[in-house]
């Protein structure tokens, strides 16, 4: 079976951190912060819906502004997620611009900036370009706790983490996932449809095998029949990022509850753990504390990225110290 999302990294190790989460059947993308996004395309750009941001340090979100360029004219909104005072941010960086001319445009595009306290919204805001970015506050969703997006077939979870400022971490959840096996469509004699779609929902939601499941008009097959010859289910994917985090129990403990059982943990590894010291006064992590986290959490894959420059004739020494702690 195929994954529903393939995540790959923005930038090279040393490079801003940021997580490009791409969907494979659909022209979608999520990010995981703002950083350098000079090495995604406009077509790539153009497919994010969302973009968690963990916090407002430049490299983590100075890409905004290359963002916002290429998505001013389309008519899909686009949504933030950021910690307490993001929508802040988000507003002073818009009324940057000489927005005149946006009135006259035929679409209108709308950014929406969410911030998350760790449990669930304090605050949304809603900025329309015809209206030149003007700020509005709307009213939050009500969201399951620790929740930050949650939709048909996957959900993102969040928790807050101390960087000496509120620092959000994420996990990608991809709920129960449903293939559809082609040859059992044969076998039915149906053909794929939109009718695939309400079938993979009643699976995900547990609906009773003799649902009804309409394919067009004057047809409709049992759900217990598209399971037993059409329908295939497995666990679905778990990808978690992490990144600018103090080495303290509560951090800690909080990264091993999001990530845990992650199919892939990407998860910083800044200092090498002789210059634990300075990785402490910087609230930053080390390869080996990145390393016994993702053994902690008891994740498949361990992916450490945001190293420090000081280390850049070193990156071996960085991966191998985080694999030998997960290993350990």
């Amino acid at each position: 079976m195929t994954w529903l999302v393939q995540p790959s990294l923005v930038n090279e190790p040393f490079s801003d951190p940021g997580l490009l989460i791409d969907f494979r059947f659909g022209r979608r993308a999520l990010l995981f912060d703002l950083g350098d996004l000079t090495p995604l395309s406009p077509r790539q750009l153009m497919r994010v819906s969302h973009a968690f941001v963990s916090h407002a340090h430049m490299d983590h979100f100075a890409g905004f502004d290359r963002l916002l360029r290429v998505c001013l004219h389309r008519t899909r909104p686009l949504h933030l997620v950021g910690p307490v005072g993001f929508a802040d941010r988000v507003d002073h960086k818009l009324k940057a611009y000489t927005l005149n001319l946006l009135s006259e445009h035929p679409f209108d595009f709308v950014i929406t900036a969410a911030e998350f306290n760790g449990e669930g919204f304090d605050r949304v805001c809603e900025f329309r370009a015809r209206e030149a970015f003007c700020r509005r506050e709307v009213s939050p969703a009500s969201i399951q706790t620790g929740t930050v997006l949650d939709e048909d077939e996957f959900r993102i979870k969040s928790v807050m983490l101390d960087h000496g400022t509120p620092c959000l971490a994420f996990a990608f959840e991809e709920k129960l996932r449903v293939n559809v096996w082609s040859e059992g469509l044969s076998l039915l004699r149906l053909g794929v449809g939109p009718w695939l779609n309400e079938a993979k929902q009643a699976v995900r939601r547990g609906a009773p095998d003799d649902s009804a499941i309409t394919i067009s008009d004057g047809l409709s097959v049992p759900l217990g029949v598209l399971k037993q010859y059409a329908l295939r289910t497995a666990r679905g994917q778990k990808i978690a990022y992490v990144v600018d985090a103090a080495y303290h129990d509560q951090n800690v403990k909080r990264i091993v509850a999001l990530a845990r059982g992650a199919d892939q943990l990407f998860i910083e590894a800044a200092f090498l753990d002789t210059d634990a010291e300075i990785a402490a006064q910087r609230r930053h992590l080390t390869a080996r504390q990145a390393g016994d986290i993702a053994k902690r959490a008891g994740v498949a894959r361990l992916v450490p990225f945001h190293f420090s420059a000081r280390y850049l004739e070193q990156e071996d020494m960085l991966r191998r110290e985080a694999e030998q702690a997960f290993r350990a």
